[in-house]
């Protein structure tokens, strides 16, 4: 506790004084590591936040990354390197060398898609119990990382589940190409179809959970690379219901979206797109029914 670690710091500052002066800096020195050390080593992390790369060298802001982590010490990221081909692990080591407290980088051996690296990143960091709300963002930060950290404080106000949505508002800086807001709003229109309830933006890239989510949501594999975020959606309302799961979610208009580079989404898979819906729908269909039975 606390109080041990004031005892701990009391005696070494004792010492100090005690000790020839040459010697003082270096248990000084001594003392304030392993205060820091005993003091992170009790706390949870508030916000553990899951980062999926794939080739994003030349997109990875490092410097944007290393200011946020120096700034924000209750903040942890997990980067899930998807078998890159471009260098990008070496940018994440570097980071992580500078940052070993605060980050972590797991390596998929093999591409396995966004959905399974988010998935990966979010059942380590679960598993060991790294932080009270977890969270998801895209590598490309086209919502900041002060954004997504700022999300958690809708948490204490009842809710569970969290998620960024990409409204045009006063006040708010949304800028996305013209193809991506248009199929976006497509895909929108037949997403709320699917799930039966009333939600303007289920793909935005930053989203928060509270601890005790990420098992009901990420235990089992997702049916598609790209629109597991549906499959989200379709979880907990299924876990809870829809009328208990409407309490718990709340979509927050983003105040900054900046489309970064072009999508990691093949257009071919605009054809495999409406299969996975398909699939989503038929299971989120049959667990649903099971659930009210």
């Amino acid at each position: 506790n606390y109080r041990s670690v004031g005892l701990i710091s009391s005696s070494f500052l004792y010492l100090a004084k005690i000790t020839n002066s040459s010697q003082t800096k270096y248990i000084v020195s001594f003392e304030q590591t392993i205060r820091h050390s005993l003091i992170f080593s009790m706390q949870k992390f508030e916000l553990a936040i899951i980062i999926p790369c794939y080739n994003e060298y030349k997109r990875l802001l490092v410097p944007e990354f290393q200011s946020f982590l120096e700034m924000r010490p209750t903040v942890f990221i997990c980067f899930v390197d998807d078998a890159s081909t471009d260098g990008t692990n070496k940018k994440l080591s570097c980071l992580n060398a500078k940052n070993p407290r605060q980050t972590q980088v797991l390596v998929n051996k093999v591409n396995q898609g966004k959905a399974a690296s988010i998935r990966n990143g979010m059942l380590k960091c679960y598993n060991d119990n790294k932080a009270r709300n977890y969270a998801y963002l895209d590598a490309d930060l086209a919502i900041s990382l002060e954004e997504c950290s700022s999300l958690p404080n809708g948490l204490d106000d009842g809710k569970d589940f969290i998620f960024a949505s990409r409204i045009l508002k006063i006040g708010s800086t949304i800028e996305r190409k013209f193809f991506r807001f248009l199929s976006g709003r497509i895909i929108a229109t037949f997403i709320s179809n699917i799930l039966e309830i009333k939600v303007y933006d289920t793909q935005c890239g930053c989203k928060i959970f509270k601890h005790h989510l990420v098992e009901v949501l990420f235990n089992d594999i997702f049916i598609s690379k790209w629109l597991f975020d549906v499959e989200i959606f379709s979880r907990m309302l299924c876990a809870h219901g829809k009328e208990e799961a409407l309490l718990k979610m709340e979509e927050v208009p983003a105040k900054r979206w900046i489309d970064q580079g072009d999508s990691k989404v093949k257009l071919s898979y605009f054809f495999r797109l409406w299969y996975d819906l398909y699939l989503i729908r038929k299971n989120h269909i049959r667990n649903y029914h099971f659930k009210k039975v």
